[in-house]
């Protein structure tokens, strides 16, 4: 498996990965509000100081996804976006993979502190999170910027070491 920047011309593979991943729970893409981030990457991304990576197969194909993006750069805080793995890959380490890369990431910039909302359907994602180290803080917020109405959970992890 081959992890590789994401560039405009990825879109629609990562939007079908995505659209596939939230068919499981009942949602859809909705690019005219929460999933318009996709039809424009490189800016919305790197061009805001922020990263977006794509794992391929031997094929090519876009199995996974994953990006990070700066929330407030002064004070170390980031936010970590669209981890996303075909459903045949998970539990196959590559979702470590994929995390490991966006901590290293942030940690090689300089950031201190990274939190995330995700989805309150994604139970199995939330385990992984908290396996790895994030911590659910139990703030719940309700979004209608979807094509259905969604509630997320908040999560964090402080990037430096207790000593540090």
């Amino acid at each position: 498996m081959n992890l590789r920047r994401a560039t405009n011309h990825d879109s629609p593979a990562l939007i079908a990965l995505i659209d596939a991943v939230y068919r499981e729970y009942g949602e859809v893409m909705h690019t005219a509000g929460a999933d318009s981030d996709l039809l424009e990457i490189e800016g919305r991304y790197c061009g805001r100081q922020g990263d977006f990576v794509v794992l391929e197969d031997k094929q090519h194909h876009i199995v996974g996804c994953h990006a990070t993006l700066p929330i407030d750069p002064e004070n170390g805080l980031l936010t970590f976006r669209r981890l996303y793995l075909n459903k045949s890959l998970r539990g196959s380490g590559h979702g470590i993979r994929l995390m490991d890369w966006a901590v290293e990431w942030a940690r090689d910039k300089g950031y201190r502190q990274v939190e995330f909302w995700s989805d309150t359907r994604f139970t199995t994602a939330h385990k992984f999170f908290e396996a790895y180290g994030f911590e659910r803080t139990g703030d719940i917020r309700d979004m209608d910027d979807g094509a259905l109405p969604y509630s997320e959970y908040f999560f964090r992890m402080n990037l430096t070491a207790p000593d540090a």
